[in-house]
């Protein structure tokens, strides 16, 4: 598919416009990448320690502007992930979830030549920034997870997200209630977030749903992760994966967080050898109206652990 229509250039263009808004000086990247037959976008800014940042299911990665205005110091790498943004799309399914996003995430590290950078994950990102800790530790040396990553400890998406994992309503409800600035409303409001006081990042999120793969990816990864009754098992971050991790590990949990309340951060904060919990203001993507907190919290963690880079990485 040619990457030069209508909606994907509005889609830049709003990308542009948040970025500028929320003074971060970024650079995209794309690089070819197997797990989806084609190219990753990736947003580059800062100088310093790399840092991978893995937005979650249905965001692009400029969503987290706010927060990388705020994060001085670091090259901040943020991805969008497949079908989503600039990214192409691939196959999502249960079974192959998981290896899907360790594999996307190791080709993309490697494809931008990174050397074992911090991973700081959201929602589905965190999911499978958690896995990549797990399955490639020696390409993780910490993590962490703003916002309750899916299906960790059995949590599940809102009611109104997992209605889209049955098969023909996910569809039907997509036609219903095609992208406008009220629906984008209504789902941060599932998200337990306002958005009401960012235009950009209302604009941004309206032009993705745009796109010409938006809406397929969405349901697919909905239907891969949940079923209207929970968490798939599959595809569940359990208790005994968590004691298993290795790396340090920072939880910034939103007090508000629709996908799982604090008391899982507790919980997740108790399994995980080297943990550190923080409860913040805010839902599911707390940093969107309180990127300052999260920031204070979450350098001095990314200053102690991100590694600097060999001399010539890029």
């Amino acid at each position: 598919m040619s990457r030069d229509t209508r909606n994907e250039q509005e889609f830049i263009r709003a990308q542009e416009r948040t970025l500028r808004h929320y003074g971060v000086d970024a650079e995209s990247r794309f690089i070819d990448v197997d797990a989806v037959a084609g190219r990753a976008h990736i947003l580059v800014a800062g100088h310093g320690p790399p840092v991978m940042m893995v937005i979650g299911g249905g965001l692009p990665a400029a969503m987290w502007a706010p927060l990388m205005a705020e994060l001085e110091g670091f090259t901040l790498h943020a991805v969008d992930l497949p079908g989503l943004g600039l990214t192409d799309t691939a196959t999502y399914s249960s079974a192959t979830f998981r290896s899907l996003g360790v594999d996307f995430l190791d080709q993309v590290l490697a494809g931008l030549g990174l050397d074992r950078p911090v991973l700081v994950g959201q929602s589905i990102g965190g999911q499978w920034s958690t896995w990549m800790a797990l399955d490639r530790p020696d390409h993780v040396p910490a993590l962490a997870l703003v916002a309750c990553p899916a299906a960790m400890l059995g949590t599940a998406a809102p009611l109104p997200l997992r209605l889209l994992s049955v098969p023909g309503l996910g569809r039907l409800m997509t036609r219903l209630q095609p992208p406008s600035p009220t629906q984008i409303d209504r789902l941060a409001r599932t998200a337990g977030e306002d958005l009401s006081d960012h235009p950009e990042l209302r604009s941004l999120l309206l032009a993705a749903q745009r796109l010409p793969t938006w809406k397929a990816a969405l349901i697919d990864i909905v239907r891969s992760v949940v079923s209207l009754r929970g968490a798939r098992p599959q595809v569940t971050l359990t208790p005994d994966e968590l004691a298993r991790i290795t790396q340090p590990v920072q939880l910034i949990w939103g007090e508000d967080d629709t996908f799982g309340p604090p008391a899982v951060g507790e919980q997740a904060a108790d399994l995980i050898p080297d943990a550190e919990l923080h409860v913040v203001p805010g839902g599911h993507g707390p940093w969107f109206r309180y990127a300052e907190q999260i920031a204070d919290r979450l350098t001095p963690f990314l200053l102690k652990h991100a590694l600097t880079p060999h001399p010539g990485a890029t």
